[in-house]
């Protein structure tokens, strides 16, 4: 059977607008600086005579418990804090005001100048308030903001091998428009969607859906317009409609272009966006605008055959990604985001999960520009709350998720859940509301999942796809590494459709444990030398790419990140199993074996490189190489010729080390290209 093609049209999300002709349409001011800081909770912190002078003074991005738990201290503070800016705003008239935040943790509750603004309980997702009636018309005014990151009943993650750090970690933003505009109320979305009707090689038929909210009381005659410009801002579609938006109201308007012959957003290989700039006119003048980039694409999942991108097979092969930085937690930078798609650019990964919830918008934007595909998520890890409280909040965490960010070409499906267990109250009834949840809001994506048991009926072909988290050779209820092929053609039928991908596997490894031979090591132990990972990994992806009906894959995880309670690998509160270490500077051998076969760089690397220190005479030399044959010398002496054996891993038995420092040379060509990496090991005693 053949899961019916997803088809859509999809775009990135910019606060940035355009100001097409004179009128002052809206503008975007960052709040990231100049905040008050304390961590507790405050009587009459939310007026504007509190006393915050003993406070931090702090920036935006800024979160808590990061230096505890990267200690492995499950004690880290989950609990209130509150922040306190002095805003200056001399509100005009016919001017519409609005405090828009990417995201705090994990519930938040806003006030200005004393009087609440309303409640955000997720961690992940963006939040906006109107404050226009709140302003001071002496231009002087006092935010607070009370966050906690208390456990909540209603409130996913209930667990999770990650943190849940305090704080507004994202930015802040006074958002400033017209009377009448595209919302930025409901769920923080940008108010307008751009949807795919029917994309092919042909033709791009595309519908566009924007929410107006008119702030006066008074019926509005205005223009709604729609316009599609290349990449040389030429206009390839435009459509317009005359409206009338009465008083007092926010209600969806509708637009249709189309493209014909489409220039197609495609993956890696051309991630071509257009420019799509919707316009809210009066008779002289641009009222509002919103402007975005735009990816044109159409796919499907075949169960035997695998994924399909613009009607062409498109090989789905990469990583799973937190959000955490070492000595930072999530208060990451835009620089720290586009480093990590750097590392997904130069591994040549095609596809990311960001795990386990709702990242960055920012992120998102990145992988539409790179081409790398997005699977998104809600944070229902392990384990839900049985009640309509819980239902509510997981709801809205979709409906964050999916109106903020429908808009993306990278992103292609909307998960549900990670790793849902039995021993917990059943989830069927809540899955099937957000299945039903997700299609409604955006019937162009399918719903996918990712899990780890079959302990539950049925649970497993609720969402549209599936993915599983699986772990041979490292945690010994997985098995053996030698156990992986049988494993996957055992979970051949455990989707609706048949085909599954493999959203998570991999083993840990600290770069500075070595050994020769290594054996399976005890995955909670202190020992997880950087070979074993290695071989696993090995193994996995021989297994992995044998076989079409496995039409994704995702390595855990790009690199290490903090777990507090984890004591393994000799470094507390981290899990080891990335292929890069937390703080960015190592790439470990495991990541050269994946660059050597995904990406079209040229591609030589020695392994164990880092054990330097040998007290045994004869080893093993191993590369990892794209080339078609590779050549080692030892000492500037020859060991020979090895071909490629189709995993890109070149092995030289038996090979001889003299006392002393032992250079190690590999020589390889790709296309026509000498590509050569070098080392040293010294063979002897131990220092």
């Amino acid at each position: 059977m053949q899961l019916a093609p997803f088809r859509f049209f999809a775009l990135l999300f910019s606060l940035a607008i355009a100001v097409p002709l004179q009128a002052q349409t809206r503008t975007n001011t960052d709040l990231n600086d100049g905040w008050r800081f304390s961590q507790g909770d405050f009587t009459n912190a939310s007026q504007a005579a509190f006393d915050d002078s003993n406070w931090q003074t702090i920036s935006i991005p800024h979160c808590w418990g990061w230096k505890e738990a990267q200690q492995g201290k499950t004690d880290y503070y989950r609990g209130p804090g509150w922040y306190r800016l002095k805003l200056n705003v001399t509100p005009e008239k016919g001017r519409r005001y609005f405090l828009r935040f990417e995201a705090a943790s994990s519930v938040a509750d806003i006030y200005l100048n004393g009087h609440f603004l309303g409640e955000h309980r997720g961690a992940f997702g963006a939040f906006c308030f109107e404050i226009t009636s709140n302003l001071s018309e002496a231009g002087t005014d006092l935010l607070a903001v009370r966050v906690s990151n208390a456990a909540e009943p209603d409130i996913a993650p209930l667990s999770g091998d990650f943190p849940v750090y305090g704080g507004i970690y994202r930015p802040v933003h006074l958002i400033e428009t017209a009377d009448e505009n595209f919302t930025l109320t409901d769920h923080a979305s940008p108010g307008v969607e751009w949807l795919q009707t029917d994309v092919s090689k042909k033709r791009a038929v595309l519908d566009v859906m924007a929410e107006i909210s008119n702030g006066t009381r008074r019926t509005h005659h205005l223009t709604l317009t729609a316009a599609l410009l290349d990449a040389d801002g030429k206009q390839v579609a435009f459509t317009n409609q005359e409206i009338a938006l009465m008083s007092n109201i926010t209600e969806p308007f509708w637009l249709r272009l189309t493209v014909p012959s489409p220039h197609l957003w495609n993956g890696r290989i051309d991630p071509y966006l257009y420019t799509a700039v919707v316009e809210l006119r009066s008779t002289n003048a641009v009222v509002d605008s919103v402007e975005q980039q735009v990816g044109l694409r159409f796919y499907r999942v075949d169960p035997d055959k695998g994924f399909f991108l613009n009607g062409k097979p498109y090989s789905l092969h990469g990583v799973d990604l937190h959000q955490d930085w070492w000595n930072k937690g999530w208060a990451i930078s835009h620089t720290n985001m586009e480093e990590n798609v750097e590392l997904m650019k130069e591994i040549g990964a095609t596809v990311v999960r960001c795990a386990h919830y709702q990242h960055s918008d920012y992120l998102y934007s990145l992988c539409d520009r790179a081409g790398i595909l997005v699977w998104a998520e809600i944070p229902q890890v392990n384990e839900i709350t049985a009640g309509p409280a819980f239902e509510e909040t997981s709801r809205n965490q979709l409906l964050d998720l999916i109106r903020q960010n429908i808009n993306h070409p990278s992103i292609f499906v909307w998960s549900l859940f990670n790793e849902l267990r039995p021993g917990h109250p059943d989830p069927h009834r809540e899955l099937q509301d957000l299945v039903i949840t997700a299609h409604g809001e955006d019937p162009t994506r399918p719903t996918i999942a990712a899990t780890c048991t079959e302990g539950w009926p049925q649970m497993n072909r609720i969402p549209d796809l599936l993915g599983w988290n699986i772990y041979p050779g490292w945690y010994t209820e997985w098995g053996p590494k030698d156990s992986v092929g049988k494993m996957l053609d055992g979970y051949r039928y455990t989707s609706r459709s048949g085909g599954f991908c493999v959203s998570e596997y991999g083993a840990g490894a600290n770069v500075n444990q070595h050994e020769e031979n290594p054996k399976q090591p005890k995955d909670s132990g202190q020992w997880h030398p950087e070979e074993w990972q290695a071989i696993v990994h090995e193994k996995d992806w021989a297994e992995l790419k044998s076989r079409p009906f496995v039409w994704a894959t995702f390595v855990w995880n790009l690199t290490d990140f903090t777990v507090a309670g984890r004591h393994e690998g000799g470094v507390p509160g981290r899990n080891d199993k990335g292929l890069v270490t937390a703080d960015r500077q190592v790439k470990k051998d495991a990541f050269y074996f994946y660059k050597a076969n995904w990406s079209d760089e040229p591609v030589i690397y020695i392994t164990s490189r880092r054990f330097t220190q040998r007290i045994t005479p004869v080893t093993d030399v191993k590369v990892y190489s794209n080339a078609t044959k590779v050549e080692i010398f030892i000492n500037g002496r020859s060991q020979g010729w090895r071909k490629n054996d189709g995993n890109a891993v070149f092995v030289w038995t038996n090979i001889h080390l003299s006392p002393g420092t032992n250079h190690v040379e590999a020589r390889g060509t790709r296309n026509g290209q000498l590509i050569q990496d070098e080392c040293d090991w010294t063979l002897g005693p131990p220092a």
